[in-house]
């Protein structure tokens, strides 16, 4: 009867979450109509939105391009879960993939995969990726996504074009016997590849139908791994013991952890860079906001990391690290919260109250649960204030 009891609560609690949330809106489609001298006809890709579109109207996203149709739903599935989170670990993005079979789309991918021509690199730069940048509100993050045949294409797209995409999420790539001759095309091209930072993932599994390719793969991965210069960070996985099918969701699941690390990391206030104090660390986000990224990556959590590790021996200094902050940052309810409380933590109690009233002010633009709190905050130094005099 207990055991009954509990399944009924979780199930309660499930069918609320569902009438308080409509999956079915969650992410709409949108199609883009692509028109290009390098097709016979106008070509459709579908655009799948992050949830709340349409209502965050100055917010900019991460694209995800997928050359296969079906990848879609796998795509969007992936993304709504993995971001719904408060975007962690996926900063949320717009994925992009055909609407359907289209035979000129068809034949450039061919003729480029043979060897043929280039010219679905000018479609891309051309074509495809501005009418994207027109119709979508993109960051510049671009991430490209293949599995197999689309994953080996995207190889030959970082070597030949990398700076189309940001990042490149390859898995089961078919290398062996491929007409484009990987080996050669690695060694002359991968090492000139010098400029902003990219990010390749290569993965495979020891699964059959992937039995034949694994020497390429390896072959092809370690070349990779050793010609690639500072700025691509190449990453290699196994998925031993894993199904075929299972391959670009594995792949995708881990590469958007790496590819995304370095925006929900925080500095430990003992790495070299937090050592050198917080224009360093100002500076590291900085890059990768200006140069990785593209799209702001906050310094604030650092920042307050350094902070706090300072506040108990070195209180001045402390106090100095998190005046910054609120300098760097002048609009964020969290910078003048910390900066409130370790006013507090070195008996400047009046300070603490001004400087938490602004923290106030600003947090009215955050949900309730953070309005709260710095209310409670406020409060407290309020009457530690008041018992003061």
């Amino acid at each position: 009867m207990k055991y009954i009891k509990l399944v009924l609560a979780a199930f309660l609690v499930i069918s609320q979450g569902a009438k308080a949330t409509d999956v079915n809106s969650l992410n709409p489609i949108k199609v883009i109509e692509i028109e290009s001298a390098l097709t016979s006809d106008t070509v459709k890709f579908n655009a799948t939105l992050p949830a709340g579109y349409s209502e965050k109207t100055d917010k900019r996203y991460v694209l995800l391009f997928d050359i296969h149709p079906r990848s879609q739903p796998m795509h969007a599935g992936m993304h709504d879960w993995m971001s719904h989170n408060g975007a962690w670990p996926w900063v949320e993005t717009i994925i992009v993939t055909p609407h359907s079979y289209d035979s000129s789309f068809r034949t450039l991918y061919v003729d480029y995969v043979e060897g043929k021509n280039k010219n679905l690199i000018e479609y891309f730069a051309k074509s495809l990726l501005p009418t994207l940048n027109e119709n979508l509100r993109l960051n510049g993050f671009n991430i490209y996504s293949g599995f197999t045949g689309n994953a080996a294409a995207g190889l030959a797209l970082l070597l030949d074009e990398p700076t189309l995409f940001n990042a490149y999420i390859l898995a089961s790539p078919t290398f062996k016997d491929h007409p484009l001759n990987f080996i050669e095309k690695i060694k002359k091209q991968l090492p000139k590849h010098k400029g902003k930072p990219r990010y390749v993932m290569l993965s495979t599994s020891d699964s059959g139908y992937e039995q034949a390719q694994l020497n390429s793969f390896s072959e092809i991965s370690q070349l990779v791994s050793s010609l690639a210069p500072q700025n691509i960070q190449v990453s290699v996985k196994r998925f031993d013991g894993t199904y075929y099918m299972t391959q670009p969701v594995l792949a995708t699941s881990h590469a958007i952890e790496e590819i995304f690390d370095d925006v929900h990391q925080r500095l430990a206030p003992d790495s070299a860079i937090s050592k050198q104090g917080p224009e360093a660390i100002i500076e590291y986000f900085a890059y990768l906001s200006n140069e990785k990224y593209g799209f702001e990556v906050s310094a604030q959590p650092s920042l307050k990391a350094l902070g706090d590790s300072l506040l108990n021996t070195q209180p001045k200094q402390a106090v100095a690290v998190f005046e910054r902050a609120v300098k760097q940052y002048p609009e964020s309810a969290f910078a003048y919260d910390a900066l409130a409380a370790a006013y507090f933590h070195t008996a400047q109690k009046k300070k603490a109250v001004s400087t938490q009233e602004i923290a106030v002010e600003h947090s009215k633009k955050l949900v309730g649960y953070w309005q709260n709190k710095h209310q409670e905050k406020l409060a407290k130094y309020r009457k530690a204030l008041a018992l003061s005099h």
